[in-house]
């Protein structure tokens, strides 16, 4: 199966220590400092209680909560929204997978995916159980 490429994303002052952990292999995400609840897309401000956050680093593992295959595109590929062992949902790909055997509620696990031009790490995810 051909992988499509990623475009490299814009890395700025607040995202930089994100995609410092990718280049090592850590995955991070933001937790509140005052509720510990955790939230995605990483920002300083908790999106609930506008308190500040931290670094954390995630398990990586997590469960599809929803997905699209986008068949006609070339190559063909999947995004979803999948559910973090975390709590939050973040937007996705899903690689290294059979898109025909996708479904609600499988089990994924992180990996990183290097992206085209300068070859930044970016978060998918891989089908790993029913």
């Amino acid at each position: 199966m051909v992988e499509r490429a990623i475009p490299s994303p814009v890395i700025d002052a607040e995202s930089a220590p994100f995609y410092a952990a990718a280049r090592e292999g850590r995955f991070l995400i933001r937790r509140s400092t005052a509720t510990g609840l955790f939230h995605w897309y990483p920002r300083a401000l908790c999106p609930f209680s506008l308190t500040p956050t931290e670094w954390v680093e995630a398990s990586g593992a997590g469960e599809i909560y929803s997905y699209s295959v986008m068949r006609r595109a070339d190559p063909p590929y999947a995004i979803a929204y999948v559910r973090l062992a975390e709590g939050p949902v973040m937007l996705t790909n899903i690689v290294e997978s059979d898109f025909d055997a996708l479904a609600v509620g499988q089990t994924v696990e992180l990996v990183f995916v290097p992206t085209a031009g300068e070859g930044v790490p970016v978060p998918c995810f891989r089908v790993v159980g029913p």
